[in-house]
């Protein structure tokens, strides 16, 4: 009854509602399309942030006529809970499958995408990565599988490269990093990769140390941080355990040069810097980003807080997935899964508010994703780099 109810169509409430009946047959009919992410467990508030990110974006399509090429076909979303599991994603694929949804659009976290990924591939189904980025999700040859934004192979790379050149404008003040990263596919890739790459950067790793998902006490990992000393402590966690580390820092009066993240769960989250303004001051990520300079990102971010919600990358990410997978559906003229598969690797999509430029998918992922790097300054958070989409001077290291 439970994944009965969490598989709930949304057709009824998203639905352009039509005032007088039409000529038989001539209603378009709906293009199904699976929303898939984590709403319940330990990745659940990220996974409703998907998910309102995906429903308000299915409301734009709608209202703006749906989709021309079949009619004015309105998207309809089957909804389905990943309940926070991998497992419990590839069963909902399942469901879907049955269901006939044309594509699906999800799932967030890097385990769970690469367990829905290899399940829709069976059915030749295609899926919008929104925002997994380990990059095995597109090292496995899918056919089926489109990676939207970038992967912690680029984000690690742009913020390494991003680091040297601050520490290096800054006199090299920092020599010595700590990493604390979650345990699943993200954090350890993440961290196993900046391990590797940072002491070609002229920095030196003290230790690595790993944490559980969820873990409610970061005392003793603070407590070895306080007798490591680092200059840099670099998080790589989701939201929950990122917010918690810094603010066990903040009361054990621990205070690096610098908190610089790579996709830090918190790190450039407006929940974050609103609740916990004092720990999250100064904090420096390489993360998913809006395009800061068009205007439709702040009036998204207007509706997103109206509905008292907080504007995060989750929301973004998954909104502007959907738009792409809507473009698609528009060249391909076609709500069949092979026609969707063959307008997605062809895709040029640009009409939309990410910094990435035209799209362009080589084997599933997207060659003009980036990352920007931002900083919470004054309780906002601000692009610093790249130049064309800087909104304020980076400020770097934090605490001589």
């Amino acid at each position: 009854m439970q994944n009965r109810r969490s598989f709930v169509s949304q057709s009824a409430a998203l639905a352009t509602a039509v005032a007088f009946p039409l000529v038989a047959g001539a209603q378009p009919k709906t293009v199904k399309v699976g929303v898939l992410h984590p709403v319940t467990g330990a990745l659940a508030y990220s996974g409703q942030q998907c998910r309102l990110g995906a429903l308000m974006a299915i409301e734009d399509i709608n209202a703006a006529g749906g989709i021309k090429a079949l009619g004015g076909a309105k998207l309809e979303a089957l909804l389905g809970d990943a309940q926070s599991q991998p497992q419990a994603g590839a069963a909902e694929v399942e469901k879907m499958n049955e269901a006939g949804v044309s594509a699906i659009v999800g799932a967030y976290a890097s385990a769970i995408c690469l367990a829905t990924t290899q399940a829709a591939a069976k059915y030749n189904l295609p899926h919008v990565v929104d925002v997994g980025v380990a990059d095995q999700i597109v090292e496995r040859g899918l056919k089926n599988t489109f990676r939207f934004g970038p992967g912690y192979k680029k984000s690690t790379e742009v913020a390494m490269a991003n680091l040297l050149v601050l520490n290096k404008a800054a006199g090299n003040p920092a020599k010595t990093v700590m990493i604390i990263h979650e345990e699943s596919l993200f954090g350890a890739g993440t961290a196993q990769l900046l391990s590797r790459e940072l002491p070609g950067y002229g920095l030196e790793v003290k230790e690595v140390v790993k944490h559980a998902n969820p873990t409610r006490d970061f005392n003793n990992i603070v407590l070895r941080m306080k007798s490591v000393n680092p200059d840099i402590v670099i998080p790589a966690n989701y939201y929950n355990e990122y917010a918690l580390l810094v603010r066990t820092m903040q009361q054990q009066k621990v205070v690096p040069k610098a908190i610089f993240s790579v996709l830090g769960g918190a790190a450039s989250s407006y929940k974050f810097v609103k609740e916990f303004p004092d720990a999250a001051n100064g904090i420096i990520d390489c993360n998913h980003w809006f395009n800061p300079k068009d205007k439709r990102s702040q009036e998204l971010r207007k509706r997103v807080e109206a509905k008292g919600q907080f504007f995060s990358y989750e929301v973004f990410m998954t909104y502007t997935s959907m738009w792409l997978l809507a473009d698609a559906l528009e060249r391909a003229k076609s709500a069949e899964r092979a026609a969707i598969i063959d307008a997605l690797e062809k895709s040029t999509f640009s009409n939309h508010i990410m910094p990435y430029g035209p799209t362009k998918f080589v084997n599933g992922q997207n060659e003009g994703a980036q990352p920007l790097m931002t900083q919470v300054v004054k309780n906002d958070i601000k692009v610093i780099i790249p130049r064309d989409y800087r909104e304020v001077e980076p400020v770097f290291p934090l605490r001589a």
